[in-house]
């Protein structure tokens, strides 16, 4: 399997084989996903036929329960299918893997809000915004009322559903702070079209507006119970996935996509410089040690960078199996090796932009899109290693986590 190597761990042969397929669908998408990449950029979120082909594969059902028809795979199928994605178009994989997860997540809340969403359309998408300090929720009898404005809702446009994140408050400041994510139907909320922007342009990352919705209780979970461990959709789904520490491998949802768009990079530089003779003076560019050298830090970097993503998940998966969950520092770990894996990415994509020269520059060609790629996914704050590299030092050092929603 040229995604990463060896295949998510599982005693069943037929799970083998049907992860083997998913790859091998997923690898057939990539040649038409990238002669499709520049109309992605220009409608500014996926084409309809692009969508189509996610849905046909079965994508975005690779991490749904299989009750309602999904794949059920390991957590790293993830880091697998977005990495394939990624040679193609990173809007693409970012897309799918934003969808593919909120299937996963709904896996852990209560059964009656998975029959609501799924028993009428199993394929139906959720998109998400998980910024809790931009939404406000106040409990009322049977649910809560919910007010904000969230920004970079990826795929909102094709979704039936939102996960918005919020701040619930309290009027006892003893209670504390409670974070939570409620699940709304697209008519419970205002799209903005505000996705113009110099990366990532293809996933239609719009804004959304609540304006006083009532959620009802079985619409929304606390972040403390997806923290790993039973989770309320666990006697449902009883699938070591929907017990995984959502928070504390969120980065893993989307680090794939960085690493497949670093591949292409790479692949698409040493297929260019094999051939290439210098301007000036006619030298061919795979003679010079400076562009061999270069080829070798990048790759290192990418495969370093895959190597981390792939044993953090398999990990992960191998801990939710045994029942364990891990300790403080290990979550923090996650999240520093999440940042840390995508950061090597970008350092890739951008060594090898800076070797092609003014090449890179014109847009006819893919570099300069995966150049933008890269550090539009490398600014999502789960790849910011200032926050994760602190919070890990602070509980390393045995100072309380920052971050509260671990």
């Amino acid at each position: 399997m040229a995604a990463g190597g060896q295949k998510p761990s599982t005693s069943q042969g037929s799970a083998d084989q049907a992860y083997t397929a998913m790859v091998g669908r997923t690898k057939t998408l990539v040649p038409q996903l990238r002669e499709r990449a520049a109309r992605t950029e220009e409608l500014r979120r996926l084409p309809p036929e692009t969508e189509r082909d996610l849905h046909e594969s079965g994508l975005f059902r690779i991490l749904q329960p299989k009750r309602f028809g999904g794949s059920e795979f390991d957590y790293v199928a993830l880091i697998d299918c977005a990495d394939l994605l990624g040679r193609a178009d990173a809007s693409v994989a970012w897309n799918f893997a934003n969808l593919a997860s909120h299937h996963w997540m709904l896996g852990m809340f209560e059964q009656t809000a998975q029959e609501l969403v799924w028993a009428k359309d199993p394929d139906t998408l959720i998109a998400s915004s998980f910024i809790f300090p931009a939404g406000r929720a106040r409990k009322v009898e049977g649910g809560y009322r919910l007010h904000g404005s969230w920004p970079f809702s990826s795929g909102v446009a094709s979704s039936e559903w939102n996960m918005l994140a919020s701040v619930v408050a309290s009027d006892d400041d003893a209670d504390g702070i409670e974070y939570r994510i409620f699940l709304l139907p697209k008519s419970d909320y205002k799209i903005l079209d505000t996705w113009n922007v110099a990366g990532l342009r293809g996933t239609g990352s719009g804004d959304v507006e609540v304006r006083d919705a009532f959620v009802a209780d079985h619409m929304s979970v606390s972040v403390s119970d997806l923290a790993g461990g039973p989770t309320p959709g666990s006697a449902a789904n009883p699938n070591p996935l929907y017990t995984l520490p959502v928070f504390s491998l969120f980065p893993f949802v989307l680090s794939g996509v960085a690493l497949g768009n670093a591949q292409a990079c790479l692949d698409d530089y040493v297929e260019v410089v094999r051939h290439r003779i210098s301007t000036y003076n006619r030298a061919k560019l795979s003679d010079f040690q400076s562009t061999q050298i270069k080829i070798a830090e990048a790759s290192a970097k990418i495969d370093a960078a895959r190597l981390i993503m792939r044993s953090a998940c398999t990990e992960a998966m191998d801990d939710a199996r045994r029942g364990h969950i891990p300790s403080m520092v290990t979550k923090t770990k996650y999240r520093r090796d999440g940042a840390f894996s995508v950061n090597l990415c970008t350092e890739a994509v951008s060594m090898l932009f800076s070797a092609s020269g003014a090449r890179g520059l014109f847009t006819t060609g893919v570099l300069q899109r995966q150049f933008r790629d890269a550090h539009a996914i490398n600014s999502h704050l789960a790849f910011s290693f200032d926050a994760a590299g602190t919070n890990y030092g602070r509980v390393a050092l045995g100072l309380p986590s920052e971050n509260l929603t671990l």
